[in-house]
């Protein structure tokens, strides 16, 4: 048995749980996997055969339209059967527990779940009760991790800057409520990143997240200066308990991309935002939509990333 939950016996991906601790070979797979399938978005007809008969359910106890449309069109377009359930207006809502829920789904022959939800740690534990031939992919697990968006944002980098090892990467904003920060911080530290950094007010950032292996900046206009990846995160208001910030105009004068402190970044500069955007607080729209904004190839590229997921899951 591998020490590593996601791996199955011979070391192949069996699930989709973290990246951290995932080996370098799986992710550059996966990276190499997705970009096979870019093309498959400018066909006449945008379907593989890959995931033909299999069953893949969408269980999101969390609300998001983006990676969940992504992952149905993800799974759509390698030919699997999606069933898209409502949780809010299902039976956890009426008392019956997730195992309960995944055991009935399982009984319904499910073959992969896609599991997004508000507490850390629930997609590992639906992966232990899952059946030997069924996998699980976390679409995002509270603060801990969102896997496939640290893919496809680790997909848009090497699409952008081709090699990791020589990238200053900074990301700024929320970290402390933010589970794409941690998973990207863990794909840019296994590619070979040397210098990742975190950009963002005290109360915003975790407590020693120094061990993540990022260098820490209170002050965005040095936290910026010579980057070649710039990635903004937006404030999680449903996730903060008190007050962390005096307020959103506060937060955007001091750590707000505007075109000045783009400016101070490298010239040939990407920015990236995983969306939902707050035009205005977290990013100007003149930097959002400019030259230098590779926020829409990033949705494409999550297509491709999580089409790659599911097959290599599917053809194990």
């Amino acid at each position: 048995m591998s020490a590593n939950p996601q791996l199955d016996a011979n070391g192949a991906l069996a699930h989709l749980l973290t990246l951290e601790g995932l080996p370098r070979a799986i992710i550059l797979h996966i990276l190499d996997t997705a970009a096979s399938f870019v093309s498959v978005a400018e066909r006449e007809v945008k379907k593989v055969p890959l995931l033909r008969g299999i069953s893949v359910f969408n269980l999101f106890f969390e609300s998001s339209t983006r990676t969940r449309t992504t992952f149905e069109i993800a799974a759509k377009r390698l030919s699997a059967d999606v069933i898209n359930l409502n949780i809010g207006t299902s039976s956890t809502s009426k008392g019956e527990s997730l195992l309960d829920t995944v055991d009935n789904l399982s009984a319904m022959q499910a073959d992969m779940f896609v599991v997004r939800h508000a507490q850390s740690g629930a997609a590992h534990l639906i992966a232990r009760h899952a059946g030997a031939h069924q996998h699980v992919i976390n679409a995002g697990d509270g603060r801990h991790a969102h896997p496939t968006q640290g893919l496809l944002d680790a997909y848009t980098i090497r699409h952008y800057k081709k090699d990791f090892t020589a990238l200053s990467v900074a990301i700024v904003g929320d970290i402390l409520h933010s589970r794409v920060a941690r998973s990207l911080v863990h794909a840019l530290n296994i590619l070979g990143t040397p210098d990742v950094r975190v950009v963002g007010p005290q109360t915003l950032l975790p407590a020693g997240v120094e061990s993540l292996g990022v260098r820490v900046f209170h002050d965005m206009r040095k936290g910026l200066a010579g980057a070649d990846v710039v990635v903004m995160l937006r404030l999680q208001n449903e996730r903060m308990r008190g007050p962390l910030l005096p307020s959103a105009q506060e937060f955007n004068k001091y750590y707000g991309l505007t075109p000045d402190k783009l400016a101070l970044a490298r010239p040939d500069a990407i920015v990236m935002h995983p969306g939902p955007m707050n035009r205005g607080v977290e990013i100007d729209s003149a930097v959002a939509d400019g030259a230098q904004s590779v926020i829409l190839p990033q949705v494409t590229f999550g297509i491709a990333v999580r089409m790659a997921v599911m097959s290599i899951l599917g053809g194990s």
